[in-house]
């Protein structure tokens, strides 16, 4: 279990290709990025007290650019009458049978909404489209000093 998303790419170079080489399965969390996928982002204001926005990639020019890459799930969406976070793990879905995306919910609507993406049939050009999408900014704050030798 590891965060995957379109803009969470980077377990795509080892650990998706192990665990398909030993076919173990996948459980993405976080397939919404932290909800900025869906394009519910533009309501969460900075200073709002939501944790979000204190990540690097709902600040600034990163939030600007992404909220554009949201713009370009929100098209694809369109077209398959659906919304952007059925898109996003519509897209998750497509990486393989064996990836089953664990989206966090609070509310019983947006339970309905995420099951509605396994019917969201994405082409191969939609496919490349988001698998061409690259977010901007860092997905968390510098935490190096987590790791710090006290002495």
């Amino acid at each position: 279990q590891s965060e995957w998303s379109i803009w969470s790419r980077d377990v795509e170079r080892h650990v998706v290709p192990a665990c398909a080489e030993l076919g173990v399965g996948f459980v993405p969390y976080s397939p919404l990025g932290r909800g900025f996928l869906t394009g519910d982002a533009r309501a969460v204001n900075p200073g709002s007290g939501d944790f979000r926005t204190t990540l690097p990639r709902w600040q600034g020019d990163a939030r600007a650019a992404n909220l554009q890459l949201v713009d370009t799930i929100k098209e694809i969406a369109a077209r398959h009458d659906a919304t952007a976070a059925q898109v996003a793990l519509a897209w998750l879905l497509a990486q393989g049978e064996d990836v089953v995306p664990i989206p966090g919910t609070r509310r019983r609507k947006y339970l309905a909404e995420n099951l509605g993406a396994a019917t969201v049939r994405l082409t191969a050009d939609d496919l490349a489209a988001l698998g061409a999408l690259s977010p901007l900014g860092e997905r968390y704050p510098d935490m190096s000093w987590v790791n710090r030798d006290s002495a």
